[in-house]
C-alpha cells in the first residue's frame, strides 16, 4: 500500500473479495483476487461506498462475503476505480 493509504484492517473477506477499512471507515481497500485489482476509496468515494456497504448488508443479510463484494464490486461500479495490484 502506498505511504498515504490510512492503516486498515479485515472487514470482510471471501474466496474472490477482500475488503478492508480504516479504524474510522474514512477509507476502504477493496480487492479482486482473481482479478489481482485493488479499489482504494478515499473521501466522497469512500462515504458512498459505506452507503453501498451498508445497504447490501442490509438486503440481503444472508448474502456470503463473496456475494455481497461481487455486487459492489460489478453492479456498484467500484471496479472502475480499481488498478492492477502491484507484484
Amino acid at each position: 500500500m502506498s505511504e498515504n493509504t490510512a492503516a486498515v484492517s479485515l472487514i470482510s473477506e471471501g474466496e474472490q473479495y477482500e475488503l478492508l477499512a480504516s479504524d474510522d471507515r474514512t477509507s476502504f481497500v477493496l480487492r479482486s483476487k482473481a482479478d489481482l485489482s485493488v479499489a482504494r476509496l478515499q473521501g466522497e468515494d469512500a462515504a458512498r461506498f459505506q452507503a453501498d456497504y451498508e445497504t447490501v448488508k442490509q438486503q440481503f443479510p444472508d448474502w456470503k462475503p463473496d456475494q455481497a463484494l461481487a455486487q459492489l464490486w460489478d453492479q456498484g461500479g467500484y471496479s472502475w476505480l480499481a488498478t492492477q495490484e502491484a507484484d
